[in-house]
């Protein structure tokens, strides 16, 4: 298989669940507003998606999809299919303690992920009542994540690609229909985020079955890729997550701050999602499997080669996606939430928070590129060492901005906690003979900065005043930003193919 084709498989479908999030946010906007309920529900989605992050598309993945493949290409259909049964099973178990746990401790988690909820006891209650209805989606979605390792190992990168897409039509449907009958309406949101769970897993079960790797569930847990997983899994909850432990920290910075300061910087963070997503995600999705492969292979010079091309494209794509975050932040916000309850102050601590967030976004994607080249060689020590000093510098710059910034100040600490984690792998991952430069980096680069700054600039003139997007009604809003965004696009790319860029050069194909 063509890996950028791959690339653009996944990043289509991760595309239209994006369309349809901004779509859900639009509706939660309009509906909800920016206040003290939605502060509510963003802080009871928050935790089961952390924990999504954490155990079930970070750590365990990480820790899975290497030996997965390492038993699919040396042990044979049999010991994998084993070990696809005995993983399902003890994942299943430890999942539904977690969920019934987590259900009985929600007043202590609310506590702990939000102390400035506790003066007001009805907005601490709500959130309170949100998490022991949202808890158990990290069951289903952590279900998903094991059908994902399976699917994406067997090169099926578009069926785990589209089930986040059930989850925003899940919530959209809540927020539309159910929201008038539930007291408080916010309620809807989180039955939304609970259906939406088992519709993904719903999903994701005939595929397995057609490529013959459904679970089956089992009291054996004796395999010994079971323990080495296990073995993985536990330290690499740090080095795969460290950014969502940050944003989780920073919610609990954000609940001393003015009403409204969670939800800027969740908007704020859907906004930046869209690239992270679109590129990080789909690109470490198929970029672990590969290089897993080419480790069990024992192929470093293709293992590197391959690192090389994924960061090629990581700063081909994402250097002009943060200059437009930045530059188009109003009219993005604007477009996207300002309606209804989502007023101008609003639009504008938002702009804040999306400013700071884009100066790390290169770093976000680096590190869903960089840690995958320590994971597939089955090495957690590396990241894990650098995560722990990353959360502990990013706290700091948390305390230093925060007093002159606010919460835009606490967005600015995650992206810069994100460009040091990044530059820390990539110098370890050069230091230690992993990954090896493939010559022209510097030319390359020095071109695409031309290219970026010449979009920025076209935009920074052509996007008008601000106030303009505040008054203009949506479909006046939306008709220019899609001119904006279209130039925008013309121009990076028609300066980049003046200067001999082809997509051709980009072409590869992934490990067999």
């Amino acid at each position: 298989m063509n890996l950028l084709k791959a690339l653009a498989a996944v990043s289509s479908m991760t595309l239209l669940s994006r369309i349809l999030g901004f779509a859900r946010d639009t509706i939660i906007a309009r509906v909800f507003g920016a206040g003290a309920m939605t502060d509510a529900f963003f802080v009871a989605f928050k935790i089961p998606n952390l924990l999504r992050r954490l155990f079930a598309e970070g750590a365990f993945s990480q820790a899975f999809v290497p030996i997965l493949g390492e038993y699919r290409n040396r042990r044979g259909v049999d010991a994998t299919r084993l070990l696809v049964g005995q993983v399902g099973s003890a994942l299943t178990l430890v999942l539904i303690v977690v969920t019934a746990l987590g259900m009985a401790a929600a007043p202590w988690i609310a506590y702990v992920s939000a102390p400035g909820f506790v003066a007001d006891a009805e907005k601490f209650d709500l959130t309170v009542e949100l998490l022991r209805i949202t808890f158990p989606y990290i069951l289903f979605i952590s279900l998903v994540a094991l059908a994902a390792g399976i699917l994406n190992t067997w090169s099926r990168f578009s069926v785990p690609a589209f089930a986040p897409v059930l989850l925003n039509v899940a919530m959209i449907g809540a927020a539309l229909w159910l929201a008038p009958h539930c007291d408080p309406p916010v309620l809807a949101l989180a039955w939304g985020v609970m259906l939406g769970g088992v519709l993904q897993l719903a999903w994701m079960l005939p595929h397995l079955a057609r490529i013959r790797m459904l679970p089956r569930p089992t009291l054996r847990f004796d395999d010994p890729g079971l323990a080495r997983i296990l073995k993985l899994m536990a330290p690499a909850v740090l080095g795969v997550s460290v950014a969502q432990i940050s944003l989780l920290i920073n919610t609990v910075f954000a609940s001393f701050l003015a009403t409204g300061s969670v939800s800027w910087l969740y908007y704020a963070d859907r906004l930046m999602e869209f690239p992270t997503g679109l590129l990080g995600v789909a690109l470490g999705t198929i970029l672990l499997p590969s290089l897993a492969r080419h480790y069990a292979d024992n192929s470093p010079a293709e293992y590197s080669r391959l690192l090389d091309w994924g960061l090629r494209l990581t700063v081909l794509l994402a250097l002009p996606a943060a200059a437009a975050l930045a530059v188009l932040a109003v009219p993005l916000i604007a477009t996207l939430f300002h309606y209804g309850a989502f007023t101008a102050h609003d639009v504008t601590m938002t702009q804040q928070a999306l400013i700071a967030y884009s100066l790390g976004l290169l770093g976000l994607i680096l590190v869903k590129v960089l840690a995958p080249g320590f994971y597939a060689r089955q090495n957690v020590r590396t990241p894990v060492k650098i995560a722990i000093f990353t959360l502990f510098a990013t706290q700091l710059m948390n305390l230093v901005f925060i007093f002159p910034l606010g919460h835009a100040g606490l967005a600015l600490a995650i992206g810069l906690g994100a460009c040091l984690n990044a530059s820390l792998l990539l110098h370890l991952l050069k230091k230690h003979g992993i990954y090896q430069p493939q010559p022209g980096w510097a030319g390359y680069a020095a071109r695409i900065v031309f290219a970026v700054g010449l979009m920025a600039a076209l935009l920074f003139f052509a996007m008008g005043e601000a106030q303009w997007w505040l008054d203009a009604g949506f479909a006046d809003r939306l008709m220019r930003l899609a001119m904006l965004m279209g130039g925008g696009v013309a121009t990076y790319f028609t300066a980049l193919a003046l200067m001999g860029f082809r997509p051709r050069q980009f072409a590869r194909r992934a490990a067999e």
